[in-house]
């Protein structure tokens, strides 16, 4: 692993992601929306894989990477817009996310892995992509379930974690049950589940 390389593409992906205007209060500050999101799934991925290659690592920290840019509202708001909107996304944050790996001096194959890895291609096939999958089903589940829960009634909840557990490896599964979840989250996880 070339730390020197790795510790670029970090500072050149959290720099593109403190640009988010929207913010989010953590511990009696604001910050940006996608830079919190990056630093939780690179935190979640250290505790998932500690192992994981210097590619996945920069695909995690690069998932959401200005994401504002494409707002969803630009689409239709039914089932196509939403599938358009989520591929555009993959090839926006991939194409932006090789273009910071080639400016820190990676090679063309890394950068053609990472732009995979964030286009989901070969997910269930390709170990990596499953990781960053299941990376960001528990980063949810840990952080934003609560919030996705708050607006939405029990049913709709139940829906998307069973959705959620779907996109899921064994390990996944595994590691999603060791999270320590409020009480009435809990419930509704084994709703989903049962």
């Amino acid at each position: 692993m070339n730390q020197s390389r790795l510790n670029c593409i970090f500072a050149a992906i959290d720099q593109k992601n403190q640009q988010d205007p929207n913010l989010l209060p953590v511990d009696d500050k604001t910050v940006p929306k996608e830079h919190l999101y990056a630093v939780r799934m690179s935190e979640c991925l250290q505790q998932f894989k500690p192992d994981a290659s210097e590619n996945l690592q920069i695909a995690c920290r690069a998932q959401h990477i200005q994401r504002w840019k494409i707002a969803r509202t630009d689409y239709p708001m039914n089932r196509v817009g939403y599938r358009r909107w989520r591929t555009e996304l993959g090839r926006f944050h991939a194409e932006t996310t090789a273009e910071l790996m080639g400016e820190c001096g990676y090679p063309e194959a890394d950068r053609i892995k990472v732009m995979d890895i964030l286009q989901k291609k070969r997910i269930k096939q390709d170990a990596e992509t499953q990781t960053m999958e299941d990376v960001a089903c528990l980063v949810f589940l840990q952080h934003y379930l609560d919030d996705f829960a708050r607006r939405h009634p029990d049913d709709k909840v139940v829906d998307i974690i069973r959705k959620t557990w779907q996109k899921m490896s064994a390990e996944g599964h595994a590691a999603a049950l060791q999270t320590k979840l409020p009480d009435h989250l809990a419930k509704l996880v084994q709703q989903a589940l049962a």
